[in-house]
């Protein structure tokens, strides 16, 4: 039996779901708090490595499975946003909310996969980073059109795309410090760690931190959100109303939050020791 530090893994055809745990999730994986997303800590990171040895045995390489992931996340937005309304807008939901539960799981069998092959590259980091970026634009833009009633012009739309437009913005910002660092010739990483991220305004570090406890940041992330929308489209179906109230209720506060987080975000990357 190979010890810890060996790496005697075996072929793609031969492993077993043990070696994919033991060589796709190295250890520390699941403490990744800025990286790793709880549902991936609380059940998906289980679950994922029986997909991942499934995949490897069907041949998939981890660059098809990002782009399977991609097609997720934008179908999730398309099935979200069909015209819909009572308990159809229900199922459109809990459709969307499936998609966005596949999207995690090749979110998370990729890597794994990759790990396990040692073909980890900086063109599959690119397209990780792509396919979340389109994900959670489809998902807030579905909900826009959810809202409106159909694909339609008008203001619920309109905030779709708002909403939609400050999530591309708030990991724009995240991916532009490390552009920052290196057009500079920094490391990715500033030294110090967590240090690091803390705004060196006191005041702006208690905001910081205020916010971060409520989370409330959170209900424009995919999973979330896709929760979120089916919980909304329940609520609806149960309060029998002729509009979408509980939806359009959601595009509201999502779109707010978005313009807020935007904002809030762009200042704590300046105010820290990021970009230093």
């Amino acid at each position: 039996m190979p010890g810890p530090g060996d790496d005697q893994r075996p072929s793609r055809r031969t492993a077993s779901v043990a070696d994919v745990r033991r060589w796709g999730q190295p250890p520390g994986l699941k403490d990744r708090r800025n990286e790793e997303h709880w549902a991936g800590r609380l059940y998906m990171r289980d679950l994922s490595p029986y997909f991942a040895w499934l995949a490897m045995r069907l041949g998939f390489s981890p660059n098809q499975l990002t782009y399977m992931m991609m097609a997720c996340g934008v179908a999730a937005g398309v099935v979200v946003s069909l015209p819909a309304a009572g308990t159809g807008a229900l199922w459109t939901a809990l459709g969307g909310a499936v998609l966005i539960q596949v999207y995690l799981l090749l979110d998370c069998v990729d890597g794994e996969v990759a790990r396990y092959l040692r073909q980890t590259s900086v063109a599959g980091v690119f397209l990780d980073r792509i396919g979340h970026y389109l994900s959670e634009v489809s998902l807030l833009i579905g909900l826009g059109f959810a809202a409106q009633g159909g694909w339609t012009s008008g203001g619920y739309t309109e905030l779709g795309l708002v909403a939609a437009l400050g999530a591309a913005l708030i990991k724009a910002e995240t991916d532009n410090v490390v552009v920052a660092r290196a057009k500079s010739g920094l490391t990715a990483d500033p030294s110090g760690g967590d240090r690091a991220l803390r705004p060196r305004s006191t005041g702006i570090a208690l905001a910081r931190q205020a916010a971060s406890m409520l989370r409330f940041h959170r209900i424009i992330g995919a999973v979330e959100l896709s929760l979120l929308i089916l919980a909304a489209a329940a609520i609806d179906v149960v309060l029998g109303t002729e509009t979408p109230a509980a939806i359009r209720v959601l595009t509201v506060a999502v779109a707010a939050v978005a313009v807020v987080q935007t904002l809030l975000h762009l200042v704590s990357i300046l105010a820290s020791r990021r970009l230093k």
